[in-house]
């Protein structure tokens, strides 16, 4: 039986690079032939899906798509971004496990089979593609926003009913829910706002983002205290604010250039063109006949049976 159509609606967003990675270093490879087609990150990815439709009862459900992993127009401005993701010789390539490759377009397939949406915008990352459908979405319903990356604690926003379910240690089953509470509690920054601001000063060496030597998540949040901003305080440091001094005013003046633009990088996309389609969960399955045999192809019978089940379509 499909969903209840009468219950509140929930928009959920999945960074899903984020959770097919994961899935593929989590779930092991059960292969006895390894000339098969590898599954683990298919198979995880389904159960991911399943467990938290089934836990957060969303309404509304997008895969969120990474058509660009490294913008060029991001690269422009820090050109270190990324970099050490790139496939040795390659200028766009990203560094991918050889058995999670061939698994992508088999996610792909299975989310098109299924019916759930799936939005990638060209020139943009995942998380432009959610941070546009978040916005696009403020008071119309309460949306939820999965991933392992930090970055996106930007948007967290309690007034539009915006929280991340960040999975970096306790997985899609025991994620760090963040609301602005918990941002306070866990980085000492009142709001996504500060949050972003933060992150420029204190850099992400998984991104290629240096940030402000000697400055880390507790400086760097005690600065956007007492400053109110990353602007304000640029603002004092260029008025000569005798309380920023020594190493700490010498380190800002070295990051100048990086601090004129970095906020432009880490700071993710609200208005990208992400196309207007449904993002209600599917009433029934968009093509059972594709499903069925990916299913019984790849061996994923009971992944997709659970996702089924989860969705109230089995």
């Amino acid at each position: 039986m499909p969903l209840d159509p009468g219950r509140p609606p929930k928009l959920l967003l999945l960074d899903s690079a984020s959770l097919y990675f994961r899935a593929f270093y989590g779930v092991p490879d059960q292969r006895k032939d390894t000339s098969e087609t590898p599954t683990n990150a298919l198979r995880g990815f389904l159960d991911m899906v399943a467990t938290l439709v089934g836990r957060y009862s969303p309404s509304h459900l997008v895969a969120c798509w990474d058509d660009d992993w490294r913008p060029r127009w991001r690269v422009e401005l820090v050109p270190t971004y990324k970099t050490h993701r790139l496939t040795q010789g390659s200028e766009t390539a990203e560094e991918s496990p050889d058995d999670l490759t061939p698994q992508v377009p088999l996610i792909r397939d299975a989310l098109a089979a299924v019916g759930i949406a799936r939005l990638g915008v060209p020139e943009c990352e995942a998380d432009d593609v959610i941070g546009t459908l978040a916005t696009r979405h403020h008071g119309v319903m309460p949306v939820d926003i999965v991933t392992g990356d930090r970055d996106l604690l930007q948007l967290v926003d309690d007034d539009h009913h915006v929280r991340v379910l960040y999975t970096g240690k306790g997985g899609v089953r025991e994620p760090d829910v963040f609301t602005a509470a918990a941002l306070r509690e866990r980085y000492g920054v009142p709001s996504g706002d500060a949050y972003l601001d933060m992150s420029v000063l204190r850099g992400d060496t998984s991104d290629g983002l240096p940030g402000v030597k000697g400055i880390g998540d507790k400086t760097a949040a005690a600065l956007v205290a007492e400053y109110g901003s990353l602007t304000g305080l640029r603002e004092a440091l260029a008025a000569g604010d005798p309380a920023i001094k020594g190493a700490r005013r010498t380190n800002l003046e070295a990051a100048s250039d990086y601090l004129d633009v970095a906020p432009q990088v880490v700071r993710v996309v609200r208005d990208a063109p992400v196309a207007d389609v449904g993002l209600a969960l599917p009433e029934e399955v968009a093509d059972r006949l594709a499903l069925d045999e990916l299913a019984a192809r790849l061996g994923v019978e009971n992944p997709v049976g659970r996702l089924l089940t989860a969705l109230g379509l089995a």
